[in-house]
């Protein structure tokens, strides 16, 4: 069995289902701020959101109490990230949130993967992240040195100090 490849051959992350606590509040979230479109709602109450021709990429549950999240880095769900096509979305992105009062926990670049982005909270203060611009793994299995990771800690300085290689449209 130690031996034996997995048969899982994942082609990308299907949806993300999470709990919330005001149905009507998120689903304002996901259409007004983050422009998914409204799909369906099931018998249940369950709302499917999409944001390009699958029929859902995000779907929210009613919670059934309204517990608190577990803090970043306790066990629990800590975040999810979205890509986008370039790092120039990134920063309208980043000033459209603001203009809506939008939380915005980090922007930059954090190390690992070397992709700059915008992390902000939605109205139960789930962690997302939209980034650009992902290292790529080649053939060789080899990620990008640690000696190379240059941290950022705005989306200017990111641009302004790209890693080596990269492309930043």
């Amino acid at each position: 069995m130690a031996d034996e490849q997995s048969p899982i051959k994942i082609k990308k992350i299907g949806h993300v289902v999470y709990a919330v606590s005001d149905m009507d509040r998120s689903t304002k979230f996901w259409t007004e701020i983050m422009g998914f479109k409204f799909s369906d709602r099931n018998e249940n109450g369950m709302v499917f959101f999409r944001n390009a021709t699958d029929h859902h990429t995000v779907a929210l549950v009613q919670a059934k109490e309204n517990n608190s999240l577990p803090k970043r880095g306790q066990v629990g769900f800590d975040h999810f990230a979205l890509e986008v096509a370039t790092v120039s979305e990134l920063f309208k992105i980043r000033d459209f949130l603001k203009a809506k009062g939008v939380t915005i926990t980090y922007e930059g670049r954090r190390g690992p993967g070397g992709n700059p982005g915008v992390e902000f909270l939605d109205p139960d203060g789930y962690q997302i992240e939209i980034y650009a611009t992902m290292d790529q793994i080649g053939a060789d299995g080899k990620s990008r040195p640690a000696a190379e990771w240059k941290r950022a800690t705005t989306l200017e300085e990111a641009v302004a100090n790209p890693l080596p290689g990269a492309e930043y449209h």
